[in-house]
């Protein structure tokens, strides 16, 4: 598919902008690889094959009784007694790292949180936990969530600008009015008082901050639609009939998408620095799930580990790093004072 010359003088910016263009390559192999994460990291085998059969235990429980032991319970493939009965008549095929998110080391040589070594390369959280195991389950989570809070609040917010910028009147009026008080709520205290009365969760999360986040794009979305709705092409197509929906959908929004497009890599590192808060403070996803803010928790309980927190910090420093270098090649691909 060919590229109008608008676009194509708008990807020719951005890949102008080298910082941009390589964060957004570092991010998105990052990105991927962290989809991966059960494949390489994870206290199961990828391929196993004993006797004459081919076993996959990453996607398929296998009970202890297949491969000649006692238990109907799912084999334990860490258990040296399990290893060598399908070392005796097979072999394994591990995952770089052989440990899962929330796989308790019991072969340290010291207390937990012990230092990195030869088989935790990063070293082991206060529960034994392998703290690499966690950054990459904890990067896919921070990752999808920051997605999927921001196509959410785009579209919200989208939508609430554009009536608004579009009808005008009393539903500006009031929408104005209604997002002043509704901007000015204690998010961070709602969310302290709610986990009192429910355990939060993934969805639960995504759900109260949706609440309060669409409203960062309503401004920028009302303005453009307040200075396009008495455009010549918007009146004669009034004048011919065509609906409000068709109109706003096809002749209005792509002048209001280019600054909603420059603000979302912005508003993904908010939403990945939000779900990393909450979790510092002991807010956010369930105990035991892999998360770096609670990784950073752990660093400042654990002093002595410098390990923790400094995995943490670099991770997020990172990427957010990456994400703010993305958005300001977006934003000079979109500027039209910009020139190649």
């Amino acid at each position: 598919m060919t590229m109008n010359p608008l676009t194509r003088e708008r990807w020719a910016r951005f890949r102008a902008h080298k910082r941009g263009y390589w964060s957004l390559w570092i991010f998105s192999v990052l990105f991927v690889l962290s989809l991966f994460a059960e494949i390489i990291a994870n206290d199961k085998p990828l391929l196993l094959h004993f006797k004459s059969g081919w076993y996959f235990p990453i996607v398929e429980q296998y009970s202890e009784t297949q491969f000649g032991g006692e238990f109907e319970a799912e084999a334990d493939y860490t258990d040296p007694y399990v290893v060598d009965l399908i070392e005796a008549d097979g072999f394994m095929i591990w995952p770089l790292i052989r440990f899962s998110y929330d796989t308790i080391n019991y072969d340290l040589d010291g207390p937990a949180p012990s230092p990195p070594d030869g088989v935790n390369w990063l070293g082991t959280d206060d529960k034994g936990r392998d703290v690499l195991a966690r950054i990459i389950y904890g990067f896919r989570i921070s990752v999808l969530f920051g997605f999927a809070l921001t196509i959410i609040s785009t579209i919200i917010g989208v939508i609430v600008g554009a009536c608004q910028g579009y009808y005008g009147g009393r539903i500006d009026l009031f929408g104005q009015r209604f997002i002043e008080v509704w901007s000015g709520m204690p998010t961070l205290f709602l969310l302290i008082i709610l986990s009192s009365f429910v355990e939060p969760n993934f969805w639960w999360l995504l759900g109260i901050m949706v609440l309060f986040s669409w409203m960062g794009l309503v401004g920028v979305v009302r303005a453009e639609f307040l200075r396009c709705r008495n455009f010549d092409y918007v009146r004669a197509a009034q004048a011919l009939g065509v609906s409000d929906g068709r109109i706003m959908l096809r002749h209005m929004l792509p002048n209001a998408m280019v600054a909603s497009l420059t603000m979302m890599p912005f508003i993904l590192s908010g939403s990945v620095t939000t779900l990393t808060s909450l979790d510092f403070l002991g807010f956010g996803l369930p105990a035991g799930s892999p998360s770096l803010g609670e990784l950073l928790a752990q660093g400042k309980t654990n002093l002595q580990a410098p390990w923790l927190g400094l995995s943490a910090f670099v991770v997020l420093s990172v990427m957010l790093s990456l994400l703010v270098f993305v958005g300001e090649a977006v934003r000079d691909a979109f500027d039209p004072h910009q020139q190649r």
